[in-house]
């Protein structure tokens, strides 16, 4: 997805993309998460699924 912040959802909803910044923009605010805690639970969980990593976080 390309950083237009007039998108509001990802390409693909189950999955994230950190390398993307509108993306992790709105998955923080879905998970009520920092930047850095998005980040760290995509690497503890081992997964951009989102449902791994919401349940790791």
């Amino acid at each position: 997805m390309p950083d237009n912040k007039n998108i509001i959802a990802p390409d693909d909803k189950r999955r994230i993309d950190v390398s993307d910044p509108a993306e992790v923009r709105n998955w923080c605010k879905s998970f009520g998460c920092t930047e850095a805690e998005l980040k760290a639970a995509v690497r503890a969980a081992d997964s951009t699924y989102a449902r791994d990593v919401q349940k790791y976080l």
